[in-house]
């Protein structure tokens, strides 16, 4: 399909099982990665906690007629809604899908009164870090001032993930 045209709405229950096969799909990505293509084809966010964070209300799915097309999946914390995870299916990228879920996320996170959105992410991924700065958010360099975040990053380690290549970021809603 060639079209352009997509719809964002809030996830379901039910829209777990093909956001965990869209999530499975996008991480062979990273096959192109030097250093990272041990991610590629890594099982991703169990169902049962992906239907956890949908119950929460705030994660959202995009769809491209009757296909799924991508997901946001994030959770409240305090004053932050912080994003676990953004994947659009390879068949849909490069169609502002991955932005018009980080961008209907953050007038989520507006309305909802949040002070901003928060995530974890590879710095140098293009479609990581990158990407995010593209939007607003911005590299967290004092940690300390975020202990939550500093937490997250410290498991990620302990996941085997290299934190060399990892960071947290945030996006201030103004």
């Amino acid at each position: 399909m060639t079209s352009n045209n997509w719809s964002l709405r809030l996830a379901h229950p039910a829209d777990a099982e093909p956001m965990q096969a869209i999530e499975l799909a996008a991480s062979k990505s990273f096959l192109a990665i030097d250093g990272l293509d041990g991610l590629a084809g890594q099982p991703g966010l169990p169902v049962e906690r992906l239907q956890s964070y949908i119950r929460k209300g705030h994660c959202l799915v995009a769809h491209v007629g009757d296909a799924m097309a991508g997901f946001l999946v994030s959770q409240p914390f305090q004053r932050d809604l912080h994003i676990w995870e953004m994947d659009v299916s390879p068949e849909f990228q490069k169609r502002g899908i991955g932005a018009g879920l980080i961008r209907a996320s953050m007038i989520d996170a507006r309305n909802a009164g949040f002070s901003a959105v928060t995530l974890t992410t590879f710095r140098d991924v293009p479609w990581n870090a990158p990407f995010y700065a593209r939007l607003g958010f911005e590299e967290i360099t004092a940690l300390d001032a975020h202990p939550r975040l500093a937490a997250e990053l410290a498991l990620e380690a302990d996941n085997g993930l290299p934190m060399d290549r990892r960071c947290a970021m945030i996006c201030f809603l103004d």
